[in-house]
């Protein structure tokens, strides 16, 4: 293996744990955040009217139900197990559309998510633990 195969595999391997990190992170304050959505629907300003708009509640609920699973998915990615990769990609997949569905609502919250995910995807799809 070439020396610059080796590096951009550790990027990709640190990266990877990081991404684990971040997953666990986001999971948990999307899960709050959701908390926050069904309790009280003055905690978020609604601003233009969208085609995709769902009430606050519902929101809340997809936000609680991706955040478990987002976290569930992190733990697991410290594993470095196959099924564990493909499923952050999957899972952080869904987070990214959901928060796309979200700006709306909370637009800078959403920015920053969706960026996160991105770097969870690339860095999950680009480590092999194999190749280390």
């Amino acid at each position: 293996m070439s020396e610059a195969t080796s590096t951009k595999q550790g990027w990709a391997q640190g990266t990877s744990i990081g991404a684990a990190i971040i997953m666990v992170t986001v999971g948990v304050v999307q899960f709050l955040q959701g908390i926050a959505a069904v309790a009280e629907d003055e905690v978020f300003v609604v601003g233009i009217e969208y085609v995709y708009k769902f009430d606050l509640t519902t929101w809340g609920w997809i936000h609680i139900v991706i955040g478990a699973v987002v976290a569930a998915v992190g733990f697991a990615l410290f594993t470095g197990a196959s099924w564990a990769r493909i499923s952050a990609i999957v899972v952080a997949s869904i987070s990214l559309i959901a928060n796309f569905l979200w700006i709306p609502y909370y637009p800078w919250w959403s920015l920053l998510i969706i960026a996160l995910d991105i770097v969870v995807i690339w860095a999950v799809s680009t480590w092999r633990p194999t190749a280390v």
